[in-house]
């Protein structure tokens, strides 16, 4: 069955599980409610986005979007992360965009404001 567009969330990696499992638990509510949407990592863990855009290519995708789950734009996204994206667009033959990183999203500092006032409260200050 063809699928008309993957969404991947990008997070850096580790051969700490104990760190991938932060982020799979963070990218959870996204792969609940977005379909076809998967998360990767850039290096050290599994599934890489070399696998998942294979994956995505063996299913019928051809159309790919990268959210990074960066706070910046780094050396990683300037540098590493396109490089890669262009091998895996001759590669496979398909398009991937690159969005910017998910710390550049207004909207994370409002989620990082209502957390710290969550703990003030907790913690009755």
């Amino acid at each position: 069955m063809t699928q008309p567009h993957r969404i991947i969330l990008l997070a850096h990696g580790s051969s700490d599980q104990r760190w991938c499992e932060t982020f799979e638990q963070l990218a959870a509510p996204t792969l609940k409610s977005v379909e076809n949407a998967a998360i990767a990592y850039m290096e050290l863990a599994e599934p890489s986005l070399e696998t998942i855009v294979s994956q995505g290519k063996a299913d019928g995708t051809e159309h790919f979007t990268v959210v990074p789950l960066f706070l910046a734009a780094g050396r990683h996204l300037r540098k590493d992360v396109p490089a890669m994206i262009a091998d895996l667009e001759s590669q496979h033959g398909v398009q991937i965009k690159l969005a910017p990183p998910i710390g550049q999203n207004p909207q994370l500092g409002d989620a990082i404001r209502d957390v710290v006032l969550q703990e003030l409260e907790i913690s009755g200050s």
